[in-house]
């Protein structure tokens, strides 16, 4: 078993990380990580759906699409990241409970009452704080969880709020659940950098030792992934299953109603309604949105050169673009 101790925060490379070890790797991993602020969705979902996107990039919180399905979750540095790759594998069906013990025993010798409990989560007096996915791949498998350690609370609701009536699909929806950090259920303080000094020791049973990290040729690696795949649109919005969204906006002009079908992040079919005036058919806006991905700086770019106060009296081409999201 080797371990890592990876002390990059940006999740975008983190979660390339991932994935370039569970194909790389010669040997086990153990590997210990944390994210500035991200909202980590799952494999299967629509990103749109579980997010408040004024929210995210109004704090500039990084949205990055996760290897493994399963629901949303927020990361910030109080969230504690573990990953373990196993190679070698011949039953490859799915057990949570596996990976889960060597962090329930750790927790445990560190005075937190903690067990396995319900399909995939960890728990403290029925409150979760931490849940967990894998993914499979020939004989390998990744298993990575999340542990609350001191997160921010109000931030973790905030940017995992969205209005559910604005999308229509059948991705796989997070499932909201009481939560607790388990800095409020240690004997005493303790600093989050103790605690993942103090966790890799323990599944380590002291073996770690104190030189752990990525080596330069996997960083460069990772590094190219990271570029490729998990900083891209395509990946962390593009990738989202076929969905139907629906907004109704007043705005200065009347009632916008806006409902758009997307496949592939792309906008293939526009809807607009209202109670509003104008000069031109509101249709010219609607096709100026078709083919155009479902974001607002490419939105924006296809309205560069449409009046849209001329289909929509009173609405500037801002105001409309605010409708759709």
């Amino acid at each position: 078993m080797r371990y890592i101790l990876n002390t990059a925060t940006d999740p975008y490379f983190n979660l390339a990380a991932e994935e370039w070890l569970l194909r790389n790797t010669d040997s086990d991993v153990f590997m210990l990580w944390r994210n500035a602020p991200a909202v980590i969705v799952g494999k299967n979902q629509n990103t749109a759906a579980e997010i408040d996107r004024e929210f995210v990039e109004q704090r500039g919180v990084a949205v990055v699409r996760r290897l493994t399905g399963g629901g949303a979750v927020f990361h910030d540095l109080g969230n504690v990241n573990f990953t373990f790759l196993s190679l070698g594998v011949r039953d490859l069906a799915i057990d949570f409970a596996r990976f889960t013990a060597p962090i329930v025993a750790a927790l445990n010798a560190m005075g937190v009452p903690c067990a396995f409990d319900g399909r995939n989560d960890l728990v403290i007096d029925g409150l979760k704080f931490s849940g967990n996915a894998q993914h499979v791949e020939k004989d390998r498998v990744l298993h990575h969880g999340t542990l609350l350690f001191s997160a921010h609370m109000a931030d973790l609701a905030a940017a995992l709020k969205v209005n559910p009536e604005k999308y229509r699909d059948k991705a796989v929806k997070s499932v909201a659940k009481r939560v607790t950090n388990i800095s409020a259920h240690l004997p005493g303080p303790m600093a989050v950098e103790t605690f993942v000094t103090r966790l890799m020791d323990e599944v380590s049973g002291g073996l770690a030792g104190a030189a752990l990290g990525l080596g330069e040729a996997e960083r460069a690696g990772i590094g190219e992934l990271k570029t490729a795949k998990y900083a891209t649109w395509d990946w962390n919005w593009g990738h989202s299953p076929d969905y139907g969204f629906c907004r109704a906006t007043r705005t200065p002009g009347g009632l916008v109603e806006v409902r758009l079908d997307v496949s592939d992040g792309v906008i293939r079919d526009a809807r607009i309604y209202g109670d509003f005036f104008g000069v031109s058919d509101v249709s010219t806006l609607a096709r100026r949105l078709v083919g155009c991905r479902h974001e607002k700086t490419a939105v924006m770019g296809a309205l560069a050169d449409c009046e849209v106060g001329a289909c929509i009296r009173g609405v500037d081409a801002q105001t409309f673009v605010d409708c759709l999201f």
